[in-house]
């Protein structure tokens, strides 16, 4: 920072320019994607404490708070840089609010000993979404008429600040009714500002395609750490580890349903595509779509919490444990997996991918098969699903995924047609 002409005032330091086009993922924003992950461990716990329908419920909420956070941290780090100058301290302050929202998530939604939960979890949002818009706006000055959007989006979300703060003061009732007050607000401006504004200018289309594909690899990944937790000490039992490996298979099988020819067919769609028919595929296939994805493979590794819960209950001759899951953890565990298939069938589409019938009927099953993974024992519950998955997976490779251009996509493709 140094001073203007008359030296009397401090001159800020002028906006960064555009980050390059074509350019890869950062160290440093990988760094930052860790961070979220780990939150949404955190939520993990807060669901697999005790899953019922109100653990879920508030489980869902936060996180949905946290991935349009995130989301929007996608689309700064699209336009600039994030790992230079005053951005990659802007980040690193988020990084340290998404860290405290983090440690502080299981206890979101009660007091207890220490700072209050409610409050810290509220205040950690509400400065990762102030500097977000503050470094958006700064970095925003060569794209013309982004600040504009950024102005009306900020203004949404400072209303929404209010009950969200609100409500962290109170308990019971009114501290849900007004948490959901907020995401309402949050949710409801965002798209708000989309259908009036427009969506926000996507500048590289690789680099927005693989920061999505690498935030959701992590999840996987550490789905199966947070999963693993259900097994304790006895997780060498072979009845325990065997069923380790049976979720160790069904999480292949996510990894395979998305990475195999979705991701690259939708990386291929979005680089091809251009102007506002690019922001708002960028918008609807990764902002909006994917949040189905990560909330598929969070629901889904609580289930397998619970089933390698039960397992190692059984193992150790515990009479007192359930035969069966309960309603929610069987909710998790088959509703997990048929949020990240509709959610991969509604990216397919969005990026103008065939959606095929059998593809909708794997989807569909995953739902339909929720009451017989309420009757079964949990073990074969989870190899029910797994086998569904491999199923899913056996349909992508007979029904010959084909490697045409993406049918929704092709207008305005080629170099001429991108901004």
């Amino acid at each position: 920072m140094g001073r203007d002409r008359t030296g009397w005032r401090p001159a800020w330091p002028g906006p960064p320019p555009p980050a390059p086009r074509e350019r890869t993922v950062t160290p440093f924003e990988i760094f930052f994607d860790v961070v979220f992950v780990f939150a949404l461990t955190r939520i993990m716990a807060l669901i697999g404490r005790e899953p019922t329908p109100v653990s879920m419920a508030q489980g869902l909420l936060l996180l949905v708070l946290l991935w349009f956070a995130w989301s929007s941290y996608a689309w700064l780090g699209n336009q600039t840089r994030a790992d230079v100058g005053p951005v990659r301290a802007g980040f690193l302050v988020a990084m340290a609010a998404l860290l405290v929202a983090a440690l502080a998530m299981p206890a979101a939604w009660t007091s207890g000993p220490g700072l209050d939960g409610p409050l810290l979890v509220a205040s950690a949002y509400v400065l990762l979404r102030a500097v977000h818009l503050v470094l958006y706006h700064w970095a925003g000055a060569s794209v013309p008429g982004l600040r504009a959007r950024i102005r009306f989006f900020a203004a949404v979300s400072v209303v929404g600040w209010v009950p969200l703060l609100l409500g962290a003061l109170l308990s019971g009732t009114p501290h849900a009714v007004l948490w959901v007050v907020a995401f309402v607000i949050e949710i409801g401006g965002q798209r708000l500002s989309y259908a009036w504004r427009g969506a926000w200018p996507l500048r590289s289309a690789s680099h927005f395609t693989e920061r999505h594909g690498l935030v959701l690899i992590i999840a996987l990944g550490e789905s199966l750490s947070a999963a693993g937790v259900g097994a304790g000490a006895a997780v060498t039992a072979p009845p325990v580890l065997g069923m380790a490996l049976v979720g160790l298979a069904a999480s292949v099988c996510l990894w395979w349903l998305y990475f195999a020819h979705a991701a690259p067919m939708g990386a291929r769609a979005l680089a091809e595509a251009a102007g506002e028919r690019r922001d708002r595929a960028a918008a609807d296939a990764y902002s909006q779509t994917h949040l189905l994805l990560i909330t598929g493979v969070v629901y889904l590794a609580v289930g397998i919490e619970q089933v390698l819960a039960h397992v190692t209950r059984a193992h150790h001759g515990d009479r007192a444990a359930e035969p069966n899951l309960n309603w929610p953890a069987a909710a998790a565990l088959y509703g997990g997996a048929a949020l990240y298939l509709a959610g991969r069938l509604l990216f397919r589409r969005f990026t103008g991918q065939p959606v095929r019938r059998d593809q909708v009927v794997v989807a569909v099953s995953a739902v339909l098969l929720l009451p017989l993974g309420r009757a079964l024992p949990p073990a074969a519950a989870l190899g029910v699903l797994t086998v569904l998955l491999l199923a899913g997976v056996l349909v992508e490779r007979l029904g010959g995924v084909r490697a045409e251009r993406p049918v929704g996509m092709r207008r305005g493709a080629g170099p001429a047609g991108r901004r």
